[in-house]
């Protein structure tokens, strides 16, 4: 299996190469060559594995230069019931007749993200013993990302984490259990800013490739594709678990804002997994709604970029959208190009309403969409309290609130859970009346001693700050090269 670039000007690479190198070098995005199939017995044969042996089936079809043994001692340590709480990794749960609860926040962090950053922190560990290297990390986050990464990379060897995020603009919770973090390896840069900025100063900083070279810049985000890959086994995981009662397929709504997570499940579908539709559910902030149903991606700018109850998806730069849009364009980099880096950075928007391949968009790739507002978050958090005795966070609450307006009889919905209430729980009290449960290890966490760099919304402050950390340091190797 070989990786290519969105943009077409990168070769051809195997899969660590780009694990470590994140963003591609021509400012594109890393996609397998073509999607490996599934076919009906092999997914009759993984229907009983537990979830770390079907994350090595999985990956086994995307990883060809890490010996399978040790992928899967990866694996097997990564997802285990010490980590993730049960052995029910990923449960699936029956809220009403067609409409399914996939859980994905019982990890460190208590949010989805931790599914695919634990593997991430392991395989990153991994490679960098293999090679002798070092890597520093640069991300950011609107929420979740940052510490879900931090947990899985902290006390890494040969890893430090840089990560950004924008000022004021996260949860309480959130932002304590990012900044009260003081281990050595371990940066968080509050930006002034909105998500946007922060995501912007990351392109910028990777797309400087003297300056990633000298400081050994990575990714975690999901533009990182071993981010997105380890994405794609909950998807099987939820299929599986429904599949007895559904033999048809099911269909997925995933809350989203910066395209990640419903990529994932673009690339499942694209594998052959009995995917009907994926529903995409936006909050206020409705780039990819509007996307959607218009054919016009229109970035918003940091003002109109709305401050909402589900912080998470307070994005107006979807960046995984640009893997999609190569699959709609029948993998056509250089149309990919001239759309991304050419008419969005110029105009601010591109138009494909009047393109034939966007015309078949729904038909050929499942996709639906719809936004939500503050008041179908909290009626449906009240709704699903009342009826099922269960509390989920704002952001799934978009996605039951948009899943309801896509639901068919015949077809199973299964809403990806993004994070547990705790982390959310302002809105919680206003739509209950109560706060919500908290795990006893994060007894007051917001009043622990807090480490972060404040930082304006400029990609040279950020470089400047991490050379000033880099100084003095002991490295071994650079991740690229000198």
């Amino acid at each position: 299996m070989h990786y290519v670039s969105t943009r077409g000007h990168s070769g051809r690479k195997q899969f660590c190469e780009i694990l470590l190198e994140g963003l591609a070098q021509d400012g594109g995005l890393y996609v397998p060559e073509s999607y490996p199939r599934v076919d009906d017995a092999t997914l009759k044969a993984w229907r009983n594995l537990p979830y770390a042996s079907l994350a090595f089936e999985i990956l086994s079809l995307y990883v060809s230069d890490i010996p399978p043994a040790d992928l899967k001692a990866i694996c097997d340590k990564t997802y285990t019931s010490e980590v993730f709480g049960s052995p029910d990794i990923a449960p699936l749960r029956r809220l009403e007749p067609g409409l399914y609860l996939q859980g994905l926040s019982n990890g460190p962090t208590l949010a989805f993200k931790d599914m695919a950053m634990q593997l991430l922190g392991n395989l990153l560990e991994y490679e960098l013993a293999r090679r002798h290297e070092d890597l520093n990390v640069l991300g950011a986050t609107s929420g979740d990302t940052g510490s879900a990464a931090e947990y899985a990379m902290r006390g890494k060897k040969g890893v430090r984490v840089f990560m950004l995020s924008p000022r004021g603009r996260m949860s309480a919770f959130q932002q304590a259990q990012m900044f009260s973090l003081q281990d050595d390896n371990i940066h968080n840069i509050a930006i002034d800013g909105v998500f946007d900025d922060c995501q912007d100063i990351v392109k910028r900083v990777s797309g400087d490739l003297e300056f990633k070279r000298r400081y050994n810049i990575g990714a975690v985000n999901s533009i990182n594709w071993a981010r997105l890959v380890a994405q794609v086994i909950y998807y099987f995981s939820g299929y599986l678990q429904a599949s007895e009662t559904a033999p048809e397929g099911v269909s997925f709504a995933v809350p989203s804002g910066n395209f990640g997570n419903i990529c994932a499940g673009h690339v499942a579908r694209m594998m052959g997994l009995p995917i009907s539709r994926l529903v995409l559910a936006t909050n206020e902030n409705d780039v990819l709604d509007e996307f959607f149903r218009t054919g016009v991606y229109r970035v918003r700018s940091r003002a109109d970029t709305r401050e909402t109850s589900s912080p998470s998806m307070d994005i107006s730069k979807a960046s995984n959208l640009e893997r999609f849009v190569f699959d709609l364009l029948g993998r056509d980099a250089r149309r990919t190009k001239a759309l991304f880096d050419d008419q969005l950075t110029e105009r601010g928007l591109f138009d494909l309403s009047g393109d034939p391949d966007f015309a078949k968009a729904a038909a050929r790739f499942g996709l639906r969409s719809g936004k939500s507002t503050h008041a179908d978050r909290l009626a449906a958090i009240r709704d699903i309290w009342e009826r099922y005795n269960t509390t989920i966070d704002p952001h799934t609450a978009d996605g039951v609130t948009v899943a309801r307006m896509h639901m068919s009889p015949e077809v199973p919905m299964i809403v990806l859970e993004t994070a547990q209430p705790i982390k959310f729980a302002a809105t919680i009290k206003e739509a209950l009346g109560r706060e919500p449960d908290r795990p006893r290890r994060f007894e007051g966490i917001e009043e622990l001693p807090r480490r972060v760099k404040v930082l304006p919304a400029d990609a040279r402050a950020v470089k400047s700050y991490i050379a000033e950390i880099m100084q003095g340091t002991t490295s071994r190797k650079p991740a690229f090269g000198s």
